[in-house]
């Protein structure tokens, strides 16, 4: 029986049971909790100086008032790596390759950034909506435009993120399935694929952690329009 190349992104059951809940839960396991010494491991050391650069690099162009999601977004940053890191080992299912999962991350948060300008700045929440010297008989449209492509921006997030990892994890089965065919044929060029898929499996870690980072950057771009 042939196996479809999307099945590895159908979300896992057992006994009909769904197991997603687990595979989003499991990461929080695996992050070392910071004792109360002065003095850590390596480990955690590395840890606290990584979302320490984070945060201040995420929260530099903002004012104080939106260091308060500092929090949530160094949370969330930390949270989506984990996830696709973990995705990359085999027999593993990565949530992050499903768009309702991103989706319910994107909107939420990009749904506050809005509410929140329009709480504080009204007047320049909505001005995004018509850049400044547009002619007259332009401003009907470029609402509009303005309006379509306000509201696109979490449906973009959810469905770069999405796309991204879909894209490497097909790319990866495809080719180990050419290594596994080549080998008894042709072993020479089974070896060449097998050394393009060591590449291309370090170029998705690469991209697993990169997502992660340009999901979290762009709420934290919204956000700055909006605080």
């Amino acid at each position: 029986m042939m196996v479809s190349f999307f099945d590895q992104f159908a979300s896992p059951s057992f006994l009909g049971i769904p197991l997603i809940a687990i595979a989003i839960t499991l990461p929080w396991i695996l992050f070392p909790t910071p004792p109360s010494r002065w003095i850590n491991n390596r480990l955690i050391t590395v840890q606290t100086w990584f979302i320490n650069r984070f945060t201040n690099q995420l929260m530099m162009p903002l004012n104080v008032g939106g260091h308060k999601w500092a929090l949530l977004l160094a949370s969330l940053m930390v949270f989506l790596i984990t996830i696709n890191m973990l995705g990359l080992l085999p027999y593993t299912f990565t949530p992050t390759t499903q768009l309702s999962l991103n989706m319910g991350f994107a909107v939420p948060l990009w749904l506050a950034t809005v509410i929140i300008g329009m709480r504080n700045q009204p007047t320049v929440a909505l001005g995004h909506l018509l850049p400044e010297g547009t002619p007259i008989p332009l401003i009907p449209v470029l609402i509009i435009i303005e309006t379509i492509s306000l509201f696109i921006r979490p449906l973009a997030l959810g469905v770069r993120l999405t796309a991204n990892l879909t894209a490497g994890h097909l790319l990866i089965q495809l080719i180990a399935t050419a290594v596994f065919v080549l080998m008894p044929m042709m072993p020479t060029v089974a070896i060449l694929t097998a050394t393009v898929l060591f590449l291309l499996t370090l170029l998705e870690v690469a991209v697993a952690m990169i997502q992660a980072y340009v999901f979290v950057l762009l709420l934290s771009l919204y956000l700055q329009e909006n605080v």
